[in-house]
């Protein structure tokens, strides 16, 4: 389910689509060089999944677009992500929301988000 976009969403408060598009390649930028975190997105086409991040995170803080990927449970089952491979992830997320001059409170509340897909993510919810 994709909650309706309105003036008071996370979303729109971070800068909506300009903003995801500013955070999406330099976050990438920081997993892609982490060396515990690069090994799992080693098949993965860069654009593709930058694609899906946009939707994915649009929909998770309450934009317009509809995340249409599979469950994440199911793809990210048997891949070996740990919660501390998780709290890497988020780690980057943060920093790069703070660059990107994301006000901190939000950033935070961007976590939070994120933070509801950890078991799904780690097979926690298995």
């Amino acid at each position: 389910m994709n909650p309706t976009s309105d003036p008071a969403s996370l979303y729109d408060r971070i800068g909506g689509a300009p903003t995801l598009d500013t955070l999406i390649p330099s976050f990438y930028e920081r997993v892609l060089a982490h060396p515990e975190l690069a090994p799992f997105f080693a098949r993965s086409s860069v654009e593709a999944l930058q694609q899906m991040q946009r939707q994915f995170f649009s929909m998770a803080l309450g934009g317009p677009l509809e995340y249409p990927g599979r469950p994440l449970a199911h793809v990210h089952h048997g891949r070996g992500i740990t919660a501390a491979h998780f709290a890497k992830f988020a780690g980057h997320l943060l920093a790069t929301l703070a660059t990107i001059g994301v006000s901190p409170q939000d950033a935070e509340e961007v976590i939070g988000r994120i933070d509801t897909y950890v078991n799904e993510i780690t097979g926690a919810s298995y």
